[in-house]
């Protein structure tokens, strides 16, 4: 998993006035300058490159009132359009919550800079079921009871997802590795590790056109009083 480094921000946090206003200004070379100073010179405030920042992908456009330094990835997918299902939990890259695919790699938003989302090619749990059908590896997780209060699973989902493409059948050495960068604080692991194993199974079989089928017994638990939704919400 790559995360990026704190510099920038810590750049930003010593650099600027407090009092003043930060402009991140992108000059004719294509480089990118932050600034307690208006752009100038034919460059272009972050307000003014909006459109380049959102890929079109998203199908949305953040809209900003004021030029300003640039937001946290996930804010922005979040507060700017609405995809709730990516989720903060600790913001420090840590947890996993966040994790939305990045140019096909899963990376933690919240501690990525929207501005770096500039031509790349984004996915969020959203993108797992753009119909409303449940993926197979949401269906999966349904089915081998891989989740409790569901915070956490949007960013397993995603990671999930980035492993079956690279690796459709893992080792379970590769599946414990990559459960390792995840924080669950429910299930202690064992249903979202089977669930995993029958995730690459369903995957397997829908790519070979296989009609889907239930392999684990769903039926409803009489002490489980709330049905969580797989891999949405606030």
């Amino acid at each position: 998993m790559k995360t990026v480094p704190f510099l920038l921000l810590t750049f930003l946090a010593v650099a600027l006035p407090a009092h003043g206003q930060a402009y991140k200004c992108r000059q004719p070379d294509g480089s990118t300058q932050i600034s307690s100073e208006p752009c100038a010179g034919g460059a272009r405030t972050l307000k003014e490159i909006d459109e380049d920042v959102i890929p079109d992908d998203v199908r949305a456009r953040a809209q900003r009132d004021v030029d300003r330094c640039p937001e946290k990835l996930v804010d922005m997918l979040r507060g700017q359009l609405g995809l709730t299902g990516t989720h903060v939990g600790c913001e420090h890259g840590v947890c996993g919550a966040c994790t939305i695919l990045w140019n096909g790699r899963a990376v933690r938003s919240c501690i990525m800079l929207a501005v770096q989302a500039d031509g790349s090619d984004l996915m969020t749990v959203e993108g797992l079921s753009p119909g409303g059908e449940l993926h197979p590896i949401q269906q999966a997780f349904k089915e081998a009871h891989g989740l409790q209060c569901g915070f956490c699973t949007p960013g397993f989902l995603m990671s999930v997802y980035e492993l079956l493409e690279h690796n459709p059948d893992p080792s379970e050495e590769q599946v414990r590795d990559m459960l390792g960068g995840q924080i669950c604080r429910c299930t202690g692991y064992q249903a979202i590790f089977e669930a995993v194993r029958l995730a690459a199974e369903k995957v397997a079989d829908a790519k070979r056109g296989v009609k889907p089928e239930s392999k684990h017994e769903a039926g409803p638990d009489p002490e489980c009083r709330f049905a969580p939704v797989v891999g949405s919400g606030t």
